[in-house]
């Protein structure tokens, strides 16, 4: 059995005192390790987010890396930066990252290589536009990015990977992939890493749905055979997260 994991990814929203805030709530309702559970915070919150969640099973990330372990690249963060702040997991390739910041399915393999070689756990989003949906080229689309995002990660790191299936058309919409369109495409992903891996590794991947994810949906979408959690945006800025987390465990 995979074990479900909800990634609440804050973008770029909350101060340390909002961090220290929303986090001392959510980690007294989460005592048991049923659900892995993780927070993506700004760079600014890491250290905060770590002191809060100290001896609790609450997993703290980031949003971002560099590729390159140093240099002139004002404003960005190395791997070993990350590391050295106890980051465990870190979201790349967000759709956000690629629309905004010019983030290549290469790039994103850098991204997630550099990750697994300092035994941080890349979350790896693939996604298709409402017009790449309507033409009936998605899955093409889903293929690519997946297979490009894992090139040349080596079979015995594969199942770190945790890939993240993001519809943009679903993104800050408030509309919601419905769970038979989420699992059909999730169920695709584990189809392209077992192309890549085989059966006995993509059964060990862990495969999340993205998008406009709330207390009212999650219960269904994590019904779904391939849906192993989610990550998750806006309500990942609220107490009632807590909920999601809930779900999760049913």
């Amino acid at each position: 059995m995979r074990k479900k994991i909800v990634i609440g990814n804050w973008k770029m929203n909350m101060t340390r005192g909002e961090t220290k805030s929303l986090l001392t709530i959510v980690k007294e309702s989460v005592k048991d390790n049923t659900v892995d559970v993780a927070f993506a915070v700004p760079f600014t919150d890491i250290e905060t987010a770590r002191d809060v969640l100290e001896d609790t099973n609450i997993i703290v990330g980031a949003q971002n890396v560099h590729t390159e372990p140093r240099g002139a690249y004002t404003g960005e963060i190395s791997v070993e930066m990350l590391k050295d702040l106890g980051v465990d997991c870190c979201i790349v390739g967000h759709s956000e990252r690629r629309k905004y910041f010019g983030e290549t399915d290469e790039i994103v393999n850098k991204k997630a290589k550099v990750l697994i070689e300092a035994n941080i756990i890349p979350v790896i989003c693939v996604g298709e536009t409402l017009d790449e949906r309507e033409q009936g080229i998605h899955l093409d689309l889903i293929r690519t990015q997946v297979k490009k995002a894992l090139a040349d990660i080596e079979s015995t790191r594969a199942e770190e990977v945790i890939i993240a299936y993001e519809p943009l058309w679903a993104i800050g919409t408030g509309v919601t992939a419905s769970s038979e369109q989420a699992e059909e495409v999730c169920s695709f992903i584990r189809y392209i890493v077992a192309e890549v891996y085989g059966v006995s590794i993509s059964e060990n991947v862990r495969i999340l749905y993205v998008g406009s994810v709330n207390e009212n949906n999650a219960k269904e979408l994590f019904a779904m055979e391939n849906i192993d959690g989610a990550l998750v945006g806006g309500a990942s800025l609220k107490p009632t997260f807590i909920e999601i987390i809930n779900a999760a465990k049913e």
